[in-house]
Formats: C-alpha cells, structure tokens, sequence
C-alpha cells in the first residue's frame, strides 16, 4: 500500500453512538488507524477454522508494552462449547431483564431500517465477539454485555467521538488512563482490543456493584456513576421510585438502555425485522502471539502472510508504521491459522525487522530538507508523523525517518518455480531473533515527547445537502459511490421509482453522516479528487473550532 494510501480518507462515515455524537468509521468499511506506511497490501487469509484452542487470557496491563504470557496455540486451553453459533451462545446467557421503555420501538425502527449499517457493523464484530463474549462469561456477567460495542462504536475499534472518546468501548482519555489503558505517540490502548475489553468489564462490574441493578450500572457507564448516584438521591428524597425508568436522566442516557433492548432483540429474532444476521462461528477467531520489540506493521502482515487491513484490524493501537517497546518483545493478535505462519516465516527471516528511525527535527528546520536528506516525499513525512502543512518545524521534536533498510518478505505462494521451497521450523516463542533483526536506531525515551501533533480532529457534521447534475457517463451506482451514499438512498431522496438517471437531471444527495472539518484545520494537501465529499463539505458548511468546541460533550467512558 503506497504512502497516500494510508492516509485516514476525509470522506467517511460518521456513525452516531449513544451519547448522539458521531463516530468516525471509514466509507470503505476498512480499518484505517493514525497514517501508516505500511506498503503493498497483500490477500487476507479468511480461512474459517471449525475447531481451535483457546488464547490465554490477557489481563488489563498498564501499557501496550506489558509482557504477557503468551503461549503456542497447541499448549492452550481447549474450549468446550454447546453451539456452533456465537449468536445462539449469546442468546443463551441473556440475564438482564427485557426495558419495557416506548424507547425501544423507536431505536428497532432505526436499526431494522438500516440493514447495511447493520450488516458492516456484524461483519466488523466476527474478529472481535469470541473474544468478547468468553471475557463476559468468565466474570458471569450478562452475555447482553457483549453487545453494548454496537451502540457504542458499531464494533470499530477506530471509532472516535466528538469528545474525543476512541476504540470499541469509547474510552475518553482520563477514564482509559485510570484504567491502565496508555496513550502516547506510539499507541492508543483504548483502541487495543483484549485491553479496552478488560478496562470496560472491570469498570462495568464496579459500577454494578454499587448500584446492584444492571440497567443502573449501563446508565452509569453511559453518563457517571455521579450523574446516577445523583438522580437517584434526588428521587429519593421526594419519596419516588429510584429505578431505570423512573429517573430524572439526560437524553442519551435514557436511551441508552433501550437502544441496547433493540439491538438485543435483533439479534434475537432478526427475522422479525426482516434482518438476515450473519452466523458467527462460536470459534477463535485470533491467537495471541509473543513479537520482537521493534517491527514493521507492515512486515508483520507480511510474515503472517495476511493482508495490511486484516493486520491493523486486530492491532489496531499502533499509531504509527513501527510496532515498538520498551522491553524484548510484546504481544500482536493474528488471525489464528497464520500465528504459526508468522513464528515459522519470522525464524527464517534474516533481514531487518524495522525501516524507520528517530530523528531529532529542529526549530525551524525545513521539512522539505528533511524529506530530501532521508529519501522521502515531503507529503509522507508529514503523513507520518502528523506534521502540519507549514514549511518549517515550529518546535523541536522527534519524529520518524526511513533507515535505509529494505525488509522484504516473499511467501512460500510468490517464490518463483525454480527455486527450491524449504519449510521453515516453528519458532518456539521468537526466543530466537538474529542480531541483524535489531532496532535500527529507534530511541523510544526521545520520542514520548515528539513534534506536536498538529493535525485536528475531522468533527462530524449532523446533516449536509448537496444537489448534483447528472452529466455524461455517470449512473446512480458511480454518484452512489462517489457520494458514500447507498442507490437507495439516492431514489429515496429524489422520490425516484427505479435507478435510471437522465443527462442534466438535478438530483439531491443526503449526506446526513459524513463528516466535515474547518477549512482551516485540514492542510490543502490532503484534498484532492479522490475526497469530493470533503470538498463538497468544505464548500456548503462553515463550522467554525468555537461551534465545535461549543458541541463537544464529555463521557465518562
């Protein structure tokens, strides 16, 4: 995958989370986390695997660069299940009571009547929910708690809010801090999927202690146990009930519950919905394994023989091209047929494992200098390192700069017929990593505090309208597209009766979830023909920072 390819696309879908604020979830439906230079994209391997072992638990650690225990897959823990199907395993350990709110007939409507958002929110969920559900069963909490990532972030582990809340769980920085999920330069915990899961668990079950119902513990999560112990204390005091429904909550907070009751009973009895869910295999679907300290994403990808996309779904913390700790070694997640791929292709690999280093930039440096000295686009050192559009460096910092080295891998599939293909030995937990492997210069204790990050968030606009005249050559598929919007969408809108459009017709597009950022926060360099929505944005709507500012909210999650 080239450099500007990496680059998070400006026309994406702001998907709405529990508290009304939009999360960013990419039009393409891929994972796309902070700019990364990973390379070519290679072919994912979606093999389904119809009986495997357990991952050893992974416990909430205080940072990305925790050593866990890590184990192969033959030494784990056999999993004994009643069902093929997850969904069924979900259904079967239902044990908090039916909300009997006029909410959730509302919040069904939504959702049925959307089923491509419900059918890529599935999808995304399939890499995540086996995980998900034996971390809730292991604490005999209520397997409805599985689902709660689908109001939150529609199972996008990319997801953020306009409060700056990230990841499956929707974490704000303090609350995942509180709960030893780290955030720096180079990763974002809230976004790691085994540690969010343990974080939110665990601040699930303190909150169902102290208020003794589960309802009352989502609402908590939802807005604080403050807000609650509050509203509770108030209706106590006039003699009133204390329950769920009987409290004085704010808006999201009150819907909250039922929008979880909806999207249970769609899970339940998708047919009555018209829905068809997706089966999910009740199967891992990744493993846990033991990495060198520093490598590339993209050679990791590579040595597991799966694709960028897949890789950066599983591992979607990295915030940037290298994977790098403190310590010897660290943990990724794979799919769980290609971790032994990975172990054999890593012991045979010979080669660099990083092609970045650190470089201290000066104030006032030219970035273009420093693009020319180490071989590189000025767009990618920017894209890199989320440096601004200015031409100097404004404060003196570290950043990432390409080495010199050159990690190719070749699988066993793009070796060429004439040469000879020898089958690598297992790797018994990558205690054997050649010399040459090492860290090629990346100083971890001058990078904690690097240039500035100088890119703003992309914030959500509620609704934007825009009318567009059919010219030559186009169709309702090809503006579908361009527009990130469904055909259907597109005939509702224009109240047309089938999907022929006729040369200078005006029609009108609903871009009701696309998100649009102050002209003067996103660099021109990121425009360009690929990002019409953007422009289309940047032209129809004027958000000035004091009206988003003005917006934000703050969770407690």
């Amino acid at each position: 995958m080239a450099i500007s390819a990496v680059l998070p696309s400006l026309a994406a879908i702001a998907e709405t989370n529990v508290l009304g604020e939009e999360i960013i979830i990419f039009a393409d439906d891929s994972f796309k986390p902070a700019p990364k230079d990973l390379g070519p994209t290679d072919k994912s391997n979606n093999e389904k695997v119809s009986s495997a072992k357990k991952p050893e638990v992974n416990h909430l650690g205080d940072s990305f660069e925790t050593e866990l225990h890590v184990n192969d897959i033959e030494t784990q823990e056999s999993i004994v299940v009643n069902n093929d199907d997850l969904w069924q395993r979900i259904r079967n350990g239902y044990a908090i009571p039916d909300s009997t709110s006029r909410l959730v007939s509302r919040h069904e409507e939504w959702y049925s009547t959307r089923p491509d958002y419900i059918k890529r929110m599935v999808e995304r969920s399939q890499k995540y929910l086996f995980h998900i559900v034996e971390e809730v069963e292991k604490r005999k909490m209520p397997t409805e708690i599985a689902l709660l990532p689908m109001i939150e972030s529609a199972y996008n582990p990319q997801a953020n809010s306009t409060s700056s809340a990230s990841g499956i769980w929707q974490f704000v920085p303090a609350t995942g801090k509180h709960f030893g999920l780290k955030q720096n330069w180079w990763v974002d915990n809230r976004r790691n999927v085994t540690f969010a899961t343990d974080a939110a668990l665990t601040y699930l079950q303190k909150l169902y202690g102290m208020f003794g119902a589960w309802d009352l513990a989502l609402a908590a999560y939802n807005a604080g146990e403050g807000t609650v112990g509050r509203a509770i204390e108030r209706n106590r005091k006039l003699g009133l009930p204390t329950d769920y429904e009987s409290l004085d909550l704010p808006a999201e907070t009150k819907n909250y519950v039922p929008k979880l009751q909806a999207i249970k009973n769609l899970m339940t009895n998708p047919e009555k919905y018209g829905l068809k869910i997706q089966t999910i295999a009740n199967t891992p679907y990744f493993a846990k394994v033991s990495a060198p300290a520093q490598i590339d994403a993209h050679l990791a990808a590579k040595l597991a023989e799966i694709s960028d996309e897949e890789f950066l779904a599983l591992n979607p913390s990295s915030k940037r091209p290298v994977i790098t700790s403190n310590g010897e070694k660290h943990e990724l997640l794979l799919p769980i047929l290609s971790a032994q791929t990975f172990r054999n292709n890593l012991a045979g690999y010979d080669k660099p494992l990083v092609s970045w280093r650190t470089y201290l930039a000066k104030r006032g440096e030219r970035m273009e200098s420093i693009a020319s000295k180490f071989g590189m686009q000025l767009s990618q050192l920017r894209i890199i390192n989320n440096l601004p559009s200015q031409n100097k460096i404004k404060n003196s910092g570290t950043i990432l700069v390409p080495n010199g080295n050159k990690n190719d891998f070749y699988t066993a599939k793009s070796i060429p017929k004439s040469n000879d293909v020898i089958a690598l030995p297992p790797l018994e937990n990558n205690e054997e990593i050649n010399a040459k492997q090492g860290s090629a210069n990346i100083d971890l204790n001058n990078t904690e505090s690097p240039v500035e990050n100088y890119i703003e968030r992309i914030e959500p606009a509620k609704q934007v309208s825009v009318t567009h005249k059919v010219k030559k050559g186009e169709n309702i598929q090809t503006l579908a597209k361009r527009y990130d919007v469904s055909v259907k969408q597109i005939m509702t809108a224009n109240s047309l009766k089938n999907d022929k459009l006729k040369i200078g017709q005006t029609i009108k597009i609903e871009l009701e979830t696309v998100n649009a950022a102050s002209p003067k926060k996103v660099p021109k360099s990121k425009l360009n023909d690929k990002n019409a929505k953007y422009k289309l944005i940047k032209k129809n709507q004027n958000i000035s920072e004091s009206k988003i500012k003005k917006k934000s909210k703050t969770t407690p999650k």
